[in-house]
């Protein structure tokens, strides 16, 4: 029995010294046997132990226990959520609604004090609030209040920091707490760590923020928008960069970045890490370190070969030519660049954890950017690689549409910002999600006119149309309409409701609106004739008016241009068929303008055109009257089209614009047509008219400028230009399509032709 212990023993003894001697290095290693047992499990395994773990990277982009400057991620987020003593604010606890019940949804902005500074930024955000439908100078009736201080940098280090905002606020007699306020902020917190303190106590105001944490954004009550430069246009905008050719949508390049690299600080290890995906080929990630004052003083081995190969590539070309764009994270989380591969069509490929997207309580970001992961940069690459061309083309588009619709100027983005406000009181009438990620996006589509898709005629042309049988239509420079599915099974209304607009200083029936009623209510199409009398004296007697087959109702007007355009609640058709009291047109061409309407329900379609120049001399634009082969204009004193533009043009616009038409007198026929338009961005159709009615056209057109007067003409220019200004672009599109029937002035008898009136004398 000893012997066997003794055996034992040395048998163990044996192994323990083979395992000290063999093996010992890596059992040292271990917290067993440290007396720091707690420290070691931390530390474990080091990232420099390269005969624990293979490091990929150099020993000095690597920190073992990360940057000492830097807070926890605990003591960030509690930072973020002091901001707000309200963080649980939401419209139902912090808005007072009863604001808005007498006067609607009115904004009014403090008055600016003398000596008070501001950026040029909040200079233009004030502006497009004033330039908004929505605007009011009379702080009675207004719902939503916005300070004149600028809050829009709260960085503390910048020049443009305003100090002592909690005295200034507290001394207006309107804050109540920030209830119903609204303030704009692009930049909070400095240096080192960029925390969301904006250097005040907001209260229960709603905060309008760039580079919004989803930890403190307050859903539905705060509003993230984007990080916009101090240069961006205050109206219109640069259109985007991808046009109808652009196929296939690859490019040459499939992933490109091309910035700054932080080298410590928040934000530095998403930059850091960039040139990882980097191969020379078809991913280029370029980054320098040359930026700032002290960047020598941390300047690693890297530096100097990343600062060469950073200035052989140009910043635009990588825009032009990629497919994919990275949009990592700054300082903050949102970046300038965010919005710049917007308007490149560049599909944004989005490294910024936490980030609270702009808008994206109205924009589905899912059809426009793909969202990464900052710890999964590796994985960006054959993630890109794996989408379809067909969906690379839908993200493409819709980053075009969404840069043209909310971001492409400051009143755009200021615009949506109120128009989401607005859509959270009355929550019954808001726009749908559809609405807003649709052509041609929820500042256009009204949801006081309707919260339905199928009512507004756009949607046909996005989802579809349900086209009557146009097998009499035939086009000059033109190609065959397509036939798809109506959207929802909807399609425009089959009748039409006839607008006359009557303004004889006689006040007396002439020979041609009788003749007009009569071929009007001869169409199979017509519903009904509405006739707006614009004249001081009072309408004829019911007696004097002709028999017709269709309602006929008389409407007394204001005498002023505008009120053709009126959303009148006696239209109850999609279709509105505009004239004016001199207009001549046959039973027939009505029948043949309706028809092509019903297949382009979102275009303005008439019969007497206008186009627009631009006029090098005169560095502005022109205004011509000549038949030409290219069109821009349709005169509304005989054209169709769809309702909704007339809710539009009284609701959309501003009065100015509206006073603007009324004081010239010339104007109304252009404001439509810019309107329409900047909506559809097409233009209208021209359809045929009889041979022998061009001159007596001519005649009707003189009564309505068609052969102006220098003033009338002057008038129309002067009229084109302040609706450019005010628009910021150009909206007119020109065209050279005119639709006529088949057979039309072919040498086949007239009596084989579906519309025999046209040529018949």
């Amino acid at each position: 029995m000893q012997t066997r212990k003794k055996y034992i023993f040395l048998t163990f003894l044996a192994s323990w010294l083979l395992l000290f001697f063999f093996g010992g290095d890596q059992l040292r290693r271990f917290a067993f046997f440290s007396g720091r047992k707690g420290e070691a499990r931390r530390n474990w395994p080091r990232w420099t132990d390269r005969s624990l773990l293979k490091s990929f990277a150099d020993p000095e982009e690597l920190q073992s226990d990360g940057d000492p400057s830097l807070p926890s991620p605990q003591a960030r987020r509690a930072a973020r959520l002091s901001v707000s003593k309200n963080s649980r604010c939401r419209m139902e606890t912090c808005f007072d609604f009863s604001r808005c019940e007498e006067h609607g949804f009115k904004v009014f902005t403090y008055p600016q004090e003398k000596d008070q500074p501001l950026s040029e930024s909040y200079g233009k955000i004030l502006t497009s609030v004033k330039r908004s439908r929505y605007y009011t100078p009379n702080p009675e009736e207004a719902c939503l209040f916005i300070l004149s201080i600028d809050t829009l940098d709260r960085d503390h280090l910048s020049g443009q920091y305003v100090h002592n905002v909690d005295e200034k606020i507290r001394s207006f007699p309107l804050w109540n707490d920030g209830r119903n306020h609204l303030i704009f902020n692009l930049y909070s917190g400095t240096w080192p760590n960029y925390t969301e303190d904006l250097g005040f106590d907001i209260g229960q105001a709603i905060l309008a923020k760039a580079s919004f944490y989803t930890e403190t954004f307050r859903p539905g009550f705060d509003i993230s928008i984007p990080l916009f430069p101090k240069d961006h246009p205050q109206r219109g905008g640069e259109r985007g960069w991808l046009y109808q050719d652009s196929i296939p949508p690859k490019k040459k390049y499939l992933l490109v970045f091309k910035g700054k690299r932080y080298l410590t600080g928040i934000g530095s290890s998403t930059r850091n890490a960039l040139h990882h995906i980097h191969n020379g080929k078809d991913i280029i990630s370029l980054t320098t370190c040359k930026h700032g004052k002290d960047w020598q003083k941390h300047k690693d081995t890297r530096c100097d070969k990343d600062n060469v190969d950073y200035e052989k590539f140009d910043y635009q070309e990588l825009l032009h030519n990629s497919t994919f764009c990275i949009v990592p994270r700054g300082r903050r989380l949102g970046s300038f660049r965010f919005l710049e591969a917007l308007k490149a069509a560049c599909i944004p490929v989005l490294l910024s954890d936490g980030w609270e997207l702009p808008f994206s309580e109205a924009i589905d970001w899912g059809k426009a950017a793909v969202v990464g992961n900052e710890k999964l940069l590796l994985q960006v690459p054959s993630a890109v690689r794996c989408l379809h061309p067909e969906r690379v083309l839908a993200f493409q588009q819709q980053t075009q549409f969404l840069w043209d619709a909310y971001f492409s100027s400051v009143d755009k983005i200021v615009h949506t910002t109120l128009e989401i406000i607005k859509d959270r009181l009355l929550p019954h009438r808001s726009r749908s999600r559809f609405l807003w990620n649709e052509l041609p996006g929820g500042l256009l589509a009204l949801p006081d006119f309707s919260t339905h898709p199928e009512d507004f005629p756009f949607y046909y042309l996005q989802h579809g149309r349900t086209l009557p049988q146009l097998s009499t239509a035939n086009s000059v420079h033109a190609t065959t309409p397509i036939l798809c599915t109506p959207f929802l099974g909807s399609s425009p209304s089959e009748k039409f409701t006839a607008l006359i607009r009557a303004g004889s200083p006689s006040g007396s029936l002439s020979q041609p609106i009788l003749r007009l009623i009569q071929a009007i209510s001869g169409s199979q199409y017509c519903a009904q004739i509405l006739v707006l009398w614009s004249c001081e004296k009072p309408p004829p007697p019911s007696g004097k008016w002709p028999q017709t087959t269709v309602p006929l109702t008389i409407i007394q007007g204001r005498r002023k241009l505008s009120d053709r355009f009126f959303p009148y609640a006696a239209i109850q058709t999609d279709a509105v068929l505009s004239l004016d009291e001199h207009t001549t047109l046959s039973t027939s061409e009505v029948d043949f303008a309706f028809v092509v309407w019903r297949s382009f329900p979102e275009r303005i379609v008439g019969f007497f055109t206008r186009s627009h120049f631009w006029d090098a001399e005169q560095r502005r634009w022109g205004y011509t009257s000549r038949w030409t082969n290219e069109i821009s204009i349709v005169l509304t004193g005989a054209a169709f089209y769809h309702r909704y533009y007339h809710s539009l043009f009284m609701e959309y616009l501003p009065l100015g614009l509206r006073e603007l038409v009324d004081s010239l007198g010339a104007c109304e026929d252009i404001l439509m047509n810019v309107l329409v338009a900047a909506v559809t961005k097409l233009p209208p159709i021209k359809v045929t008219q009889r041979k022998q009615q061009e001159a007596a056209a001519q005649q009707v057109n003189a009564r309505r400028g068609g052969v102006e007067t220098p003033p009338r003409f002057y008038q129309r220019h002067d009229c084109l230009n302040q609706l450019v200004d005010w628009f910021g672009s150009m909206p007119l599109v020109s065209s050279q399509l005119r639709l006529d029937p088949v057979l039309f002035k072919d040498q086949v008898s007239v009596l084989r032709k579906k519309y025999p009136r046209l040529e018949k004398p």
